[in-house]
């Protein structure tokens, strides 16, 4: 997960100062110092941590914090506020051109992920800005680039430009933009080739494919492992190609994040978006705010509430919300909210976006297989016992029955049968209930999620309630 070890670090951090009833100066500069060693440690910069680090400590020794009533939550809110700034504040959107199709450049070395990214973005913008992308396979060099393209435009259903190998890059380029001005594509995306290392020969091709194409965003595609290295490519590209964002791909396999807390500060440009896996959806708008709040573990339900609208339709989560408050819950409507998580990520992910929850699940091995084998186990009942749950729950004979004609064992089928049995008295306890028993059930922890690990050596194992 992103920045795992940096976010373990610092709330370890915090976590010494929160709740007492007074701090002093020793106090915060104990803690800064831990604060500065997990930066340094998670390949931040030096110079963005000796601003950062400063600007706290400043912050955290103002009269206003040290006579609060609850000085370390003022601290923690001082390093959130700090945090968000050094990332840029606010997210940055993207910039369409008034008239005729918008153009988008992206750039990058090879290896970045820049080719699967000019998909991503092209299959994000026009999801969320109902756009008509068309996607321009400017890539002559690097073997099966076009092709790895056009796969990718197949997959979402997004068309793509390409004139093969032999013809220049520049000739590719003007015809797709006219190509696009013709069929009335409102966006286009250039895939620009990409090189081992930074070379005059490839930044003299972009700046002419600029120059062309009068580009309104040209945005740098950087791995997110590169560390502080990406700083160096981040200024050159810049310095010749007057970069308008960052596209940080990788972002879920590096645990440091040193390159989102630095790219900022010390380049100006800003990042537009992440990359946080290889699926074709999983693309995200960079919000320095919710970012410093992960990093943090104050979790991003925004982000999660956001991802939940774009893949639940809205009509049919009512319709299952008030079967389940009348107790008439079943199989198939369970199934069906087990598709919609599916839809939104990980269970891991999902869980790391709660408040409180990322540390309990990080040496958890949860495994979304266990969605499946739910779903292998509904599909072999009958559709009288998936619309009647209690037949199943009333007869070991139908248990077996599903058992094998699901291939899974049939403790895992009894296991199933009643969660999802006491699932629903819950629901229909708490849907007889008024606000205040609502109230007394929630501060005794009963709705609270239900996460346990099993005992032994190294990582557990999940076990989740639903």
């Amino acid at each position: 997960m992103p920045f795992e070890s940096l976010s373990e670090r610092i709330q370890m951090s915090l976590r010494r100062i929160t709740g007492r009833g007074k701090l002093n100066e020793n106090d915060i500069e104990e803690m800064m110092k831990e604060v500065r060693l997990s930066l340094l440690e998670a390949d931040v910069n030096y110079k963005v941590v000796k601003k950062f680090t400063n600007d706290v400590k400043e912050k955290a020794l103002g009269e206003k914090i040290m006579k609060s009533l609850t000085p370390g939550e003022q601290v923690v809110k001082v390093v959130h506020e700090e945090l968000k700034a050094l990332m840029g504040e606010e997210a940055v959107p993207v910039k369409y051109r008034a008239h005729g199709p918008s153009v988008f450049m992206l750039v990058g070395l090879q290896g970045a992920g820049k080719t699967t990214h000019c998909g991503k973005l092209a299959s994000y913008l026009r999801n969320k800005d109902n756009r008509k992308p068309l996607l321009i396979a400017a890539d002559i060099y690097r073997p099966a680039a076009i092709n790895q393209l056009v796969t990718i435009g197949k997959q979402l259903g997004i068309d793509v430009f390409e004139k093969g190998t032999t013809t220049k890059v520049v000739d590719i380029v003007t015809s797709g933009i006219e190509f696009a001005k013709a069929k009335g594509y409102d966006l286009v995306i250039i895939d620009t080739a990409g090189r081992l290392h930074i070379d005059d020969y490839l930044m003299s091709e972009l700046e002419e494919i600029s120059k062309i194409a009068h580009p309104d965003e040209v945005m740098l595609t950087i791995d997110a492992m590169m560390g502080q290295d990406a700083i160096n490519v981040i200024t050159t590209f810049n310095e010749r190609l007057s970069l308008t964002g960052c596209i940080l791909t990788k972002l879920d396999g590096d645990t440091r994040g040193g390159a989102a807390l630095s790219i900022r500060y010390l380049t100006n440009v800003p990042i537009k978006f992440i990359g946080l896996g290889e699926k074709l959806d999983q693309l995200e708008v960079f919000h320095p705010d919710r970012m410093a709040g992960r990093i943090l573990g104050m979790g991003d339900v925004v982000s999660l509430i956001e991802k939940a609208t774009d893949t639940v339709n809205e009509e049919e989560a009512m319709k299952i919300a008030e079967r389940m408050q009348k107790g008439v819950f079943d199989y198939n409507d369970f199934v069906k909210q087990i598709k919609w998580i599916k839809r939104i990520g990980s269970l891991k992910g999902i869980l790391g976006l709660l408040p409180g929850i990322g540390k309990q699940i990080k040496n958890m091995e949860i495994d979304d297989k266990q969605l499946l084998y739910i779903e292998a186990i509904v599909s072999s009942m009958t559709i009288e016992e998936r619309q009647h749950p209690e037949l199943l729950a009333r007869s070991s004979t139908r248990r077996e029955r599903v058992a094998k004609g699901s291939g899974r064992p049939y403790p895992e089928v009894n296991a199933l049968t009643k969660r999802f049995e006491d699932m629903k008295r819950q629901m229909q306890m708490l849907s007889n209930m008024n606000s205040d028993q609502l109230a007394t059930h929630q501060q005794r922890g009963f709705l609270q999620p239900q996460i346990k690990q099993k005992k032994g050596k190294g990582k557990g194992r999940g076990n989740f309630r639903f």
